[in-house]
């Protein structure tokens, strides 16, 4: 089917989802689906509900936010329970503006766009199907046409609550155009649209100079005052201002706190009451959800500013701080990458998570506790299982600083480094080490980071440069060592039949032979210097590993390679250092022999065929690990 199909068919499906008719038409629907007539607040709250919602380790994983927003489980099941869910059921928090603070990048403008774009989706579903009163400016919610002395009878009849006086320019038009017949007066669904200026709203604060509070609550029709008489005639008011068309849906203030003080007092009466003053008219009803954001620096001198007590009771702050996962920053990466125009280049394995390891360490704030540094925090944050370390000491870990996550590098940042790196090099390739150099040579030209800062900043991209070091050699170690897996695993089983021997007391018996030997310490001395066990120290780490073996039996899973971290690492170790004179050799020497060149076009093939390289990535990192193991 080609675009221009696709556009006909989603034309004619925009058209079947229209609907108009009588008030008196409109209740019947509400007979059958009460929850159209439910408040903006609820809205909001199903439309996150009905997208789907998953616990993942304890915690609520709303689908809405996951393929946008990464690393913020615990600040958006905050969002959601704290605030919409309580709005939602009509309690006092849906009378508070929605303030999201956090760092500049951090994705408190995205996550508002997600709401936005969402409401405009949902309104075409049919759990999030919208009415109003048709012509009617502010899409007026119908049911405010129902008297007050009527509205208890309605609500033990259709169990629908109704909130808001009817609009003053709706008022005229019942008596003038339907006689007051209100079951006569025609309703129509609508669709949010921020284009259209339909139940989405966004106010950008400007020099207050120039800016007219009409930006916000309309502003009066000069032209027509000379056929309708006066100001106060409501026909002759353009109900146009950003709260008049975000009604019945979400109104964005973008910078809150940088607003001129007239523009904010206005918030007082629409998050208490419900309603805000516009012209010579009485207030006017609006039932919308305000949504703000800003930067920590603006709240708190907001804060110290005692003019605005008023409005601090009346503001609900959501700490949307940075993402704080190794794993959840390279997706975010991934994500801003692949909606670029640099998708076409080749990013070698390892690169990006390098990147956002040094992202992660600027982030992080160090933990009280002597026997955790800032790697290991990171490790311990990224749900890497540490010996010594539980769920408990990661949620320990993270009560130490509150308001960690507030500080710190940006990913914007790291994605204008990775372009320039891109520019740059002028290939279609780049690596850890080029992305690396390129952040080194970004910490001059970022505008807010101090001396202190981007000495840390430096001490950051050196261990990560360590970190990178490892994860290369092993990386070729496992290209170079044909079949790795089976090889580690045939090693750690030889290791494990002798400490099994060793602790028990007992002896081996040679395959090819049949005689009995005693278990072979050389070799499990061997492995178990890879990872500084001492002399003294094998007994204890040998004991420690057959328990785990028998816990593992006890609950009827298998003890494998990946059981026992320190072991891996320690067969890891003990596989590439039997092969490294080879890959030495191999990947140092200016002119291989035939053999030599053989190997490495195998360990090339297999870098790109199971590893995810290219050609170029490929020779680049064998070329790196040469001279790594030459120094």
């Amino acid at each position: 089917m080609d675009i221009l199909q696709k556009i006909t068919r989603y034309r004619e499906e925009e058209e079947k989802l229209k609907w108009e008719g009588t008030f008196a038409e409109y209740l019947k629907i509400l007979k059958e689906k009460p929850w159209v007539a439910q408040s903006a607040h609820s809205r909001v709250y199903n439309m996150i509900k009905d997208a789907g919602v998953e616990e993942v380790n304890g915690r609520k994983r709303y689908k809405f936010f996951s393929q946008h927003l990464f690393g913020l489980e615990e600040a958006l099941e905050r969002l959601v329970e704290e605030y919409f869910h309580p709005a939602a059921k009509r309690l006092d928090v849906r009378k508070r503006i929605l303030l999201l603070m956090g760092p500049v990048g951090g994705g408190k403008s995205t996550l508002v766009t997600l709401l936005k774009r969402g409401l405009e989706e949902y309104s075409k579903t049919e759990h999030g199907a919208v009415y109003a009163i048709k012509g009617c400016p502010m899409h007026e919610d119908p049911l405010h046409l129902i008297p007050h002395h009527l509205r208890d009878d309605f609500y033990r009849e259709y169990g629908i609550r109704i909130e808001g006086e009817l609009s003053p320019l709706n008022m005229m038009r019942l008596e003038k155009e339907y006689g007051g017949r209100i079951e006569d007066v025609l309703v129509e669904r609508i669709f949010f649209s921020e284009n259209r200026r339909v139940g989405i709203g966004t106010f950008s604060p400007s020099d207050p100079k120039s800016q007219d509070i009409a930006d916000l609550t309309g502003s009066i029709d000069f032209s027509t005052i000379a056929e309708y008489g006066s100001e106060s005639d409501p026909r002759a008011y353009r109900f146009d201002g950003e709260l008049n068309k975000a009604n019945r849906g979400i109104m964005e203030f973008q910078e809150m706190l940088k607003c001129d003080e007239k523009f904010l007092w206005h918030l007082l009466s629409l998050t208490q009451e419900g309603n805000f003053k516009a012209g010579r008219f009485a207030l006017i009803s609006a039932d919308e959800l305000i949504i703000a954001h800003t930067n920590e620096t603006e709240y708190r001198s907001f804060i110290a500013n005692k003019k605005n007590e008023a409005l601090h009771s009346r503001i609900i702050v959501m700490p949307i701080p940075y993402n704080l996962r190794v794993s959840e920053e390279e997706r975010i990466y991934e994500k801003m990458i692949r909606e670029s125009d640099v998708a076409d280049v080749h990013i070698a394995p390892h690169t990006l998570r390098i990147a956002a390891m040094f992202t992660i360490l600027t982030r992080l704030k160090e933990s009280k506790r002597p026997d955790v540094d800032l790697l290991k925090k990171m490790r311990l944050y990224d749900g890497e299982m540490i010996e010594g370390f539980s769920e408990v000491d990661v949620e320990e870990l993270k009560k130490e600083h509150p308001d960690e996550g507030m500080s710190g590098i940006d990913p914007r940042y790291v994605i204008n480094r990775i372009s320039a790196c891109i520019i740059r090099k002028g290939v279609l390739s780049i690596n850890a080490l080029d992305v690396l150099r390129s952040l080194k040579e970004g910490l001059d030209q970022h505008p807010s980071i101090t001396k202190e800062d981007r000495e840390r900043y430096l001490n950051f991209i050196s261990l990560v440069r360590k970190e990178y070091d490892e994860i290369a050699k092993q990386e070729v170690q496992k290209a170079f060592v044909y079949s790795y897996e089976e090889s580690a695993k045939t090693l750690m089983d030889n290791y494990l039949d002798n400490v099994e021997a060793y602790c028990n007391k007992t002896k081996l018996r040679d395959p090819l032979t049949g005689e009995e030997m005693n278990p072979d310490e050389k070799l499990m001395r061997s492995i178990e210097e890879q990872i500084g066990i001492s002399e003294n120290a094998k007994k204890a780490f040998r004991e420690e590993i057959l328990i785990r073996i028998s816990a593992y039996a006890r609950k009827g899973q298998k003890f494998d390679y990946n059981s026992h971290e320190r072991l891996r690492e320690a067969i890891q170790k003990k596989l590439f250092a039997d092969l490294k004179d080879i890959v030495k050799i191999t990947t140092s020497t200016k002119t291989p022999d035939e053999q030599q060149l053989k190997k490495i076009n195998e360990v090339v093939a297999r870098l790109i065929d199971e590893y995810g390289y290219n050609s170029t990535s490929a020779n680049e990192l064998l070329r790196y690990v040469g001279s790594l193991l030459n120094r």
